[in-house]
């Protein structure tokens, strides 16, 4: 792979995962906070082995995770990528055929329903997996949260506080990697390579 043709690619794809990966860590930040109680050991292999494989999912079950999915504000990342898509058909079609615009916006205005609908079954793929994950106790109690004024205020400002972490995470990387490369060159020094 050339890495002076795709690397603004990669660079872009590594930045995209970045970023819905601590949306998803933002999103369940409280949730994991709830699900331990006060006084409990914070030991994962001191969870109880009924909270740790719920049993087979019921229509109650499914809809407890789908509520989070939308209460956690999860359900938005979903959302957000059809218009990216759409912008980036529009840009990309009619960069080379601008007489396109026009029928291209009607197009794509009239297909946004259909693909909305893709983005719901994210929803429910989503819900799905909770479903594998947390019982629906478990998944209510998160729910709760995420319907008090608390949780509204944490995913009001989920957004925000996302573009910060991602932006201190790229800066962490940076220290992290020129860190432990210094660390490298020195300990590999001693043992008499220069690097």
């Amino acid at each position: 792979m050339n890495l002076k043709t795709h690397g603004p690619r990669l660079a872009f794809r590594s930045a995209s995962r970045l970023a819905f990966l601590a949306a998803l860590w933002v999103a369940a930040g409280p949730f994991a906070a709830a699900q331990q109680a006060p006084g409990t050991p914070a030991n994962p292999s001191a969870a109880s082995p009924v909270a740790a494989t719920p049993g087979p999912a019921t229509a109650s079950h499914l809809a407890a995770a789908r509520a989070l999915v939308v209460a956690s504000g999860m359900s938005r990342s979903f959302g957000i990528v059809i218009p990216q898509f759409m912008d980036q058909i529009a840009t990309t079609l009619t960069q080379t055929r601008p007489e396109l615009i026009r029928d291209l916006n009607t197009v794509l205005t009239d297909l946004q329903p259909e693909f909305n609908k893709q983005a719901d079954e994210m929803v429910d793929i989503a819900a799905q997996i909770y479903v594998k994950q947390i019982s629906e106790a478990d998944l209510k109690v998160a729910v709760a949260f995420f319907e008090s004024q608390a949780g509204k205020k944490y995913v009001e400002t989920q957004p925000a506080v996302l573009t910060d972490v991602v932006t201190a995470m790229q800066g962490w990387q940076g220290k992290i990697s020129t860190d432990m490369m210094t660390r490298v060159r020195t300990e590999m020094k001693k043992k008499g390579h220069e690097i």
